[in-house]
């Protein structure tokens, strides 16, 4: 007798086919974590300075993790996009600052220019008014914009000046490809690093869709999936503009199976019964490696945990640096409980969780044989990132021979208190996978 039956597990349907004779034959499950592993960390830099290159890199390459590195372009010796001013001549803009205030309606063209001016600190006012207009402190922001257009009225200066971000040395294409090619994800961080959500439109596009130009120019469109919005914004109006151009953004990830807890949360994990929560913690100078490593254990006693680590300055070298000795015993820790702990760029890891809440898997028992169509309802241009699924299998089916396609390998079964099964990667949309006793 043959039956056929809906599960939904977790926002998963799995079509299931089994004999009425081994209840377990056939089951199959799409796990939550690659490897069936009981959380997922990522391990991201933001803004592309030297040291992230020249000294947490080649630790996680000795340890074998892969991290993201969301990069601004700008300072990239050999790219195409500069930082740039997209609007009217400074000189007009800087005219009418003499008559009238900054207001509503003038104040996201004013701020885009601000960063240009010829003047000391014109990139820090200008970050400084997107902070306070973030905060909602609205006539604070105004305020910072008239004073730092005063000053250059006063200098009678109209020069367009270029935004300076890093000081030299800086990394560049060539290396950045190498460290692509050996599985390191690169993301946008935009250009130069503005406050978005005090420049209007066209800049705001600009920066945005520029910066992805540029990676995907360099290192291919693969590279142009995640990104990370400066300054960790949240801005909606930002966000709006974001997302239209990346598909995954570090600082929002709008999922309705994903509760998320970003850098400024008091909230913790254990909090919440989500199918999945993003955790993100960002090391500062005074964070230790024990609360750090504390983040870790909190990940060891939750199954549904993605935590999301964000790094800046390191040895000296960029925001809040961290010294490399620091990251080399946290990484380290982190590698004791690989066996439990998925290490994926953050793109894989959105990938997998995505594909998994979209995905089916229709399982078919042919004798002695179990046949799964694995698929789902993504763009298949952008997410193809394997899948692991658990398989019961028949008790004596201690090897199984498993193939996809042309590929094939042997997997040994495995049991629980339910049955015997096994654990293996599979592609979605693509051929079925075919499991056999392994003779």
């Amino acid at each position: 007798m043959r039956f056929q039956t809906i599960i939904h597990l977790s926002g998963l349907m799995l079509l299931l086919s089994c004999s009425g004779n081994d209840k377990l034959f056939g089951d199959t499950e799409i796990v939550k974590w690659k490897d069936n592993k009981s959380a997922a960390i990522s391990i991201t830099y933001d803004d592309a300075s030297i040291n992230q290159f020249r000294q947490a890199l080649p630790i996680m390459d000795t340890i074998g993790f892969k991290g993201t590195f969301f990069i601004n372009t700008a300072d990239i010796p050999r790219s195409q996009h500069g930082p740039k001013f997209i609007g009217r001549p400074l000189p007009e803009i800087i005219k009418a600052t003499a008559s009238t205030l900054t207001n509503a309606e003038n104040l996201f063209e004013r701020a885009s220019a601000l960063r240009f001016l010829d003047i000391e600190n014109a990139i820090e006012q200008h970050n400084q008014a997107g902070s306070l207009f973030e905060q909602n402190k609205i006539s604070e922001a105004y305020k910072v914009v008239d004073d730092a257009y005063a000053a250059v009225r006063k200098k009678k200066s109209t020069s367009e000046i270029r935004p300076v971000l890093l000081k030299p040395p800086f990394i560049t294409w060539p290396e950045i490809k190498a460290f692509a090619a050996a599985g390191h994800e690169f993301g946008s961080h935009t250009i130069s690093h503005p406050r978005l959500a005090v420049l209007d439109e066209q800049n705001i596009l600009y920066e945005l869709e520029k910066c992805k130009q540029e990676i995907q120019t360099q290192l291919g469109a693969e590279h142009t999936f995640s990104a990370e919005c400066p300054f960790g914004t949240e801005n909606e109006r930002v966000m709006e503009y974001a997302y239209k151009v990346y598909p995954a953004l570090r600082n929002r990830m709008p999922e309705t199976f994903l509760v998320e807890l970003n850098r400024g949360s008091s909230h913790t994990p254990g909090e919440y019964e989500k199918e999945y929560i993003q955790w993100q913690r960002g090391p500062l100078k005074k964070t230790t490696v024990d609360m750090m490593k504390s983040w870790v254990d909190t990940l060891l006693v939750h199954d549904n945990v993605w935590l999301v680590l964000t790094f800046h300055g390191i040895d000296g070298v960029g925001w809040e640096a961290k010294p490399h000795q620091e990251l080399k015993e946290f990484f380290t820790y982190i590698k004791k409980h690989e066996g439990k702990l998925w290490v994926a760029t953050f793109g894989d890891a959105t990938k997998y969780m995505r594909e998994r809440m979209s995905a089916s898997a229709n399982v078919e028992k042919q004798n002695d044989k179990i046949l799964v169509t694995l698929s789902h309802t993504l763009d298949k241009n952008q997410y193809g990132v394997p899948l692991t699924l658990k398989t019961y299998v028949n008790s004596d089916w201690k090897e199984v021979l498993v193939k996809q396609g042309n590929k094939s390998e042997t997997v040994s079964s495995l049991s629980d208190d339910v049955g015997t099964y096994v654990l293996y990667q599979a592609t979605p949309n693509e051929s079925s996978i075919e499991l056999s006793k392994n003779l």
